[in-house]
């Protein structure tokens, strides 16, 4: 897909997703006016950076961006004509660092009805172990709907899981073992959810979980072989929460969240930890760890010396450090290091 250097910001509210390659560089996107915006790290764990490149893609509503186990990034987006009278989703990969975005590909829509067509959620999507990619829409119905590859690369038609009252904001994760489970806010205070025994079997239905997030809030992390732990914001509750299928809700303070948390697993001084953020309504940056699937034994949250407009973003570099990532109000990109100290200390950031 033509890239270029055209000038263009990221959409308000829309923070940056960053992903680790397969040769260890950091790729940071962002929804932007009319596309696409992506800046890439020069070496593995370096400080320089280039970006931001722009791919067209016009009029999308929405964008979804994972990794699957190859480092292959697929992005998915929902695309509104014009007038509003016809919505789609589109795909485009990357399958190098640095490497431009493959052609966006139509995956159509489940509904030939116009009417129930543009009533469609924005899409989840997650990568099986076979590198089978699936994206999943809430309907017009309030049911979830499903359109992925079959092992040979060819996009099988939208079938249904069923589900009654589906929301915005669904969640996709694929586990080490590239099973893929789902979850999905629904309208009466819990969450369907879905989970695959096998990569390439089928999405079974699993016990709702008791929830109510507040909307685009909800982040999935694989804390364990097969354990996804959910967080999300519940501005009734007061801040950030964490659950795992079979397990209490766990209230993690942190006090009121605008927009998606980011969630990431990092080893801090030889302890495998959580690190969640988020931006707060003064648009701070707060940051806080625990010893992983130990959140009920507390959170210290700190406040950064980062402002963001948008939600951050979390990764790992190429020494194992965590990396922060913001957009800030000139919508130009800010990249934020783990300081060479004990603990969780954040560098300042760099503008890209």
């Amino acid at each position: 897909m033509t890239m270029s250097l055209r000038s263009s910001s990221p959409l308000a509210g829309e923070g940056p997703r960053l992903f680790r390659g397969k040769d260890d560089r950091l790729t940071a996107f962002a929804h932007g006016d009319g596309g696409v915006l992506r800046w890439t790290q020069l070496r593995p764990g370096g400080a320089e950076w280039e970006g931001p490149e722009f791919f067209p893609a016009p009029s999308l509503s929405h964008l979804s961006v994972t990794r699957g186990a190859d480092g292959f990034l697929h992005l998915v987006g929902r695309r509104v004509s014009p007038d509003g009278s016809s919505v789609t989703v589109v795909q485009a990969t990357q399958y190098q660092t640095g490497r431009p975005l493959t052609q966006w590909r139509s995956l159509g829509n489940p509904y030939k009805d116009p009417s129930r067509a543009q009533r469609v959620t924005s899409p989840g999507v997650a990568v099986s172990g076979t590198g089978s990619v699936h994206v999943f829409l809430a309907n017009d119905g309030g049911a979830v709907t499903m359109r992925k590859e079959d092992a040979k690369g060819r996009w099988q038609a939208w079938s249904s899981l069923n589900g009654q009252m589906a929301q915005d904001g669904m969640v996709a994760v694929a586990s080490v073992s590239g099973c893929i489970e789902l979850l999905v806010p629904a309208s009466n205070r819990r969450a369907m959810r879905w989970s695959q025994v096998e990569p390439q079997g089928e999405l079974e239905r699993r016990p709702n979980i008791p929830m109510s997030p507040d909307p685009g809030t909800l982040v999935g992390l694989e804390t364990a072989p097969e354990r996804i732990t959910y967080f999300w914001s519940d501005s009734a509750a007061g801040g950030l929460m964490a659950h795992r299928p079979g397990e209490w809700v766990i209230p993690v303070g942190g006090g009121q969240v605008e927009g998606r948390p980011a969630a990431l697993r990092a080893v801090l001084d030889g302890y495998d930890c959580t690190v969640l953020a988020y931006r707060s309504p003064d648009d701070t940056v707060m940051i806080a760890a625990c010893a992983t699937e130990n959140e009920a034994s507390g959170l210290w949250w700190s406040a950064t010396a980062e402002r963001c407009a948008a939600p951050p973003a979390l990764a790992c570099d190429a020494y194992g450090r965590v990396v922060l990532a913001t957009i800030d109000g000139s919508g130009a990109l800010r990249v934020a290091v783990q300081a060479a100290e004990p603990g969780l200390v954040i560098a300042p950031s760099v503008r890209v």
